[in-house]
């Protein structure tokens, strides 16, 4: 059983213009869903749309945010820095995004069944899918070319998306991990429920990876439809693709065995790590945006600029890019601290050297 299957229907993506700079434009997209859900609110699609203005086909990222809102920031910063470059982006508006969540799963929050959280999953992977076939009518997109970034939550969706999908061709992973049965196990119920019970899930799901890779995960019944939800399943789909992981060294919520084990199955693509939690990996955000800048332009071909203008050769009236300060302060409100004083926390603690040198 393919819970991601739906019925081929025209895509209707309603694209309405917001903002025109030189080199791109920028639009709002709403668009009726592949396969509506109970929720009337899920059943209208959401994004936006970057698409440079370059007069030829452009590769496409579609970009996957986390639970929430405030992960849609660096979405948004990623798309300008990629269509600064040739690459068309789309960012999508998942189910658990504010504009499409319901009020009645926007009172649980993160509460929720497991029977929501997996018709959220299934949802979120068909609007990505469905997505791509609305790409691949588009004149100005580069069919052959089409990429996944997803955060978070948006890397799990991403993972699988990409797995099932091989029209998707390239994928960045970031602060995502697999092989949740076991880790969550370990951090929830190991200690309740004893050894024996431990090694048993994980022992059945195991089993389960074996018979998905010998099979197809199509041709496998699920012992647990969290199967279904976890990168681990998809991962023989995705191993020696062109993916690469960024995770956080010391995240609270992915483990760091999960993020290796998922990396370990798709085929040790590269991974960066950065000295930070899940949410304070956004301090760095100009070395992971550089990192999948480079990535994504390496694999779609895309050349790098001549050069770059320094502070003495840039003509008169055009203003220099936003520091690495302003980038901070834009990612604080993310953080469950503050930090009064970012410049001196960097400097004290050498992390930009340090984060270049992590790598596993």
């Amino acid at each position: 059983m393919n819970p991601y299957h739906y019925e081929a229907v025209e895509p209707r993506f309603n694209l309405h213009p917001k903002e025109t700079t030189r080199s791109w434009l920028r639009h709002t997209v709403d668009f009726p869903i592949a396969q509506p859900t109970t929720y009337r609110e899920n059943n209208t699609g959401r994004g936006e749309f970057y698409l440079p203005i370059n007069g030829s086909t452009s590769p496409l990222a579609i970009l996957i945010h986390g639970w929430g809102d405030h992960s849609v920031i660096p979405c948004k910063m990623l798309a300008k820095s990629l269509v600064k470059r040739g690459v068309a982006c789309f960012i999508l508006y998942l189910v658990f995004h504010s504009s499409r969540m319901p009020e009645v799963i926007r009172k649980k929050g993160l509460r929720l069944t497991s029977e929501e959280w997996f018709e959220g999953y299934k949802t979120s992977v068909i609007d990505v899918r469905h997505t791509v076939d609305w790409a691949r009518t588009m004149n100005e997109i580069d069919n052959e070319r089409i990429a996944v970034i997803g955060i978070s939550l948006g890397g799990i969706i991403a993972a699988i998306s990409m797995g099932i999908d091989k029209r998707i061709t390239t994928g960045v992973f970031l602060v995502t991990g697999g092989n949740y049965e076991k880790h969550n196990w370990v951090r929830e119920k190991r200690d309740s429920h004893g050894e024996t019970e431990y090694y048993e899930a994980k022992n059945q799901y195991e089993q389960y990876l074996t018979e998905v890779g010998e099979k197809g995960f199509e041709n496998v019944t699920a012992g647990k439809q969290s199967y279904l939800t976890d990168p681990m399943t998809f991962a023989s789909y995705l191993r020696n693709r062109p993916t690469m992981m960024i995770n956080a060294r010391w995240d609270e919520r992915i483990p760091r065995q999960a993020a290796l084990d998922l990396r370990e199955a798709i085929g040790k693509p590269i991974i960066r790590w950065f000295p930070t939690t899940h949410a304070s990996i956004w301090l760095f955000y100009p070395l992971i945006r550089k990192q999948i800048v480079d990535f994504l332009a390496m694999n779609f071909g895309i050349q790098a600029p001549a050069h770059r203008l320094d502070s003495n050769q840039r003509p008169s009236g055009r203003k220099p890019e936003a520091s690495f300060s302003c980038h901070i302060a834009q990612f604080s409100e993310m953080l469950p601290w503050s930090l009064p004083n970012t410049t001196s926390f960097f400097q004290n603690h050498n992390c930009i050297p340090h984060a270049q040198r992590l790598s596993h």
